[in-house]
């Protein structure tokens, strides 16, 4: 019996032991949509002229750039920000 073998059957341990997993970096997870603001992300930077012809469920918030607004977590509440050129800068669920 040679010792050959043997050695690279241990070598081959040795390397296949030293070999760590690769790190697996986890999915973006998506924010759940239940304002179904999705649907209304085409309103983004159109003016706010275009809320008033549209109608949008109870709960809705129209928020300007010096708006006081509660910040308690309501996931079915949709929001639409606008900024100070009055035209619309987000629409989320919060």
């Amino acid at each position: 019996m040679t010792l050959r073998p043997l050695l690279l059957g241990l070598t081959a341990i040795a390397a296949l032991a030293a070999c760590e997993p690769m790190p697996v970096e986890p999915l973006p997870v998506e924010p759940p949509d239940d304002c179904r603001a999705s649907a209304y992300q085409g309103l983004v930077g159109q003016p706010i002229t275009v809320l008033t012809a549209m109608t949008f469920p109870i709960g809705t918030r129209q928020i300007g750039p010096d708006d006081a607004v509660t910040s308690d977590y309501r996931p079915d509440r949709l929001n639409i920000e606008y900024g100070r050129t009055a035209r619309i800068e987000k629409v989320s669920c919060y």
